[in-house]
C-alpha cells in the first residue's frame, strides 16, 4: 500500500474561526483527511509574534479554534490536532535554522515584506515576526510534511522552507529531509462581507462560523453589489461584485449561477433576489456547523482529550526529527 503524504497545515488562535477559513483551507482540510495523513497545527506561539500584548487571548482561544475544527467536521480519528507552544522541538528546530538564512533574505520574503508594510511596523519590526519564514520551517519539516494547503501570498514562505530544507540537507550531504509544495485553493482570499478587504476579525467584516440567520442575513443584506445597478433593470458588472463572488465560492450549483451572471449582465435581475439566494445558501451551510459547535462547546474535557491526544502524538514524531537534525548536523550529545 503506497505511503500516503504527508499535509501539515494550522491556524494562528487568535479568535474563532470564520467563513474565510472555511472557504480557503477548512473544507479543503475535511475532503483530503482520509486521502493523506494529516496534522492540525493550533499556532498559539506564532500568534505571538504580533500579539505579545495580550497572551491570554491567545491562550483562551486554543479550545475556541480546536472547537471550530471539530465543528466543521475534523475527524480527530484520522487528523491529529495538537498545540504548538507544547511542541519543543519545533523552537530548537527553528533556533538551528536561523543559522542556514540571513536577515536580508528574510527581509526580502515578499509575504513578510508585505505584513510587515500592512502592519505599519518600520524598522519596530518584532524580531520574532521577523524570523516566522524559519519558524514555519521548523513546523513543517518537524512533520515531515511534503504538502502545505496556503492562499497564494503565502507561497513564498514554502519556497523559503525548501531553500533552508536544500542548504540543510546539502550540509549533511545527504536527503535528510523533504521539501514541501503548495497546495493553494481554487478560491482565493474570500473578500470580507464589505467588499474592501480580505475577511479578517479584526476588519470587522468577517462572518464567523457560529453565526446565526439573523446575522448572516444582516451580512448579506451589507454586501458591495455594483454601484451603478440601480434599478433591477439596469446591466450590472459581475466583475467586483461581492454577492457574485460568494456565490461562485459556495454555490452548490454552478450552472444556475452562471445563468444568473448572465441575466444580471443584460439586465433584469435584481439585487433582492441574489442576496436571497446567498443568504439561504450560507444559512443552510453555517447552520450544522453552528448546532455541531454548540454541543461540542458544552463538552470541554472533550476538546481537551482531542488535544492531549494529538499533542502527545505530534511530541513524539516532532522529537524524533530534531534528535535526526542535531544528529546529522554532528551536535553534542550528552
Amino acid at each position: 500500500m503506497p505511503c500516503k503524504s504527508v499535509i501539515l497545515t494550522g491556524d494562528r488562535t487568535t479568535g474563532p474561526l470564520h467563513l474565510g477559513h472555511y472557504a480557503g483551507s477548512l473544507r479543503n482540510r475535511v475532503a483530503l483527511q482520509h486521502s493523506h495523513r494529516q496534522y492540525l497545527l493550533l499556532a498559539d506561539a506564532q500568534a505571538l509574534t504580533d500579539n505579545a500584548h495580550d497572551p491570554a487571548r491567545i491562550a483562551r482561544n486554543v479550545i475556541e479554534v480546536a472547537t471550530d475544527y471539530l465543528a466543521v467536521g475534523i475527524d480527530p480519528a484520522v487528523t491529529t490536532i495538537c498545540v504548538q507552544s507544547a511542541l519543543p522541538a519545533l523552537a530548537e528546530l527553528t533556533l538551528l535554522y536561523l543559522n542556514l538564512v540571513t536577515v536580508a533574505r528574510l527581509e526580502r520574503n515578499p509575504t513578510i515584506k508585505d505584513e510587515i508594510q500592512a502592519r505599519g511596523f518600520g524598522r519596530d519590526i518584532p524580531a520574532g515576526f521577523l524570523c516566522y519564514p524559519a519558524a514555519q520551517a521548523a513546523d513543517i519539516t518537524a512533520f515531515r510534511a511534503t504538502l502545505v494547503p496556503v492562499g497564494e501570498d503565502q507561497a513564498p514562505l514554502i519556497e523559503q522552507t525548501n531553500e533552508i530544507v536544500r542548504r540543510l540537507n546539502r550540509q549533511v550531504g545527504h536527503d535528510l529531509l523533504p521539501e514541501a509544495r503548495s497546495l493553494i485553493p481554487e478560491i482565493g482570499r474570500l473578500p470580507g462581507v464589505d467588499g474592501r478587504a480580505k475577511m479578517s476579525k479584526s476588519g470587522g467584516n468577517a462572518l464567523p462560523l457560529s453565526a446565526s440567520d439573523a446575522e448572516i442575513a444582516a451580512s448579506v443584506q451589507r454586501m458591495y453589489t455594483d454601484p451603478g445597478h440601480l434599478r433591477a433593470s439596469d446591466p450590472g458588472r459581475v466583475e467586483g461584485n461581492v454577492v457574485f463572488t460568494y456565490l461562485d465560492a459556495f454555490d452548490p450549483d454552478p450552472e444556475e449561477v452562471a445563468g444568473l451572471k448572465a441575466h444580471y449582465r443584460r439586465g433584469g435581475l435584481g439585487d433582492a433576489v441574489l442576496k436571497g439566494r446567498l443568504t439561504g445558501i450560507l444559512c443552510d451551510l453555517l447552520g450544522p456547523i453552528r448546532e455541531r459547535r454548540a454541543a461540542i462547546a458544552r463538552d470541554r474535557d472533550h476538546v481537551m482529550d482531542v488535544l492531549r491526544t494529538g499533542t502527545a502524538r505530534a511530541q513524539a514524531l516532532t522529537t524524533q526529527t530534531r534528535d535526526a537534525v542535531r544528529d546529522a548536523l554532528g551536535l553534542f550529545r550528552l
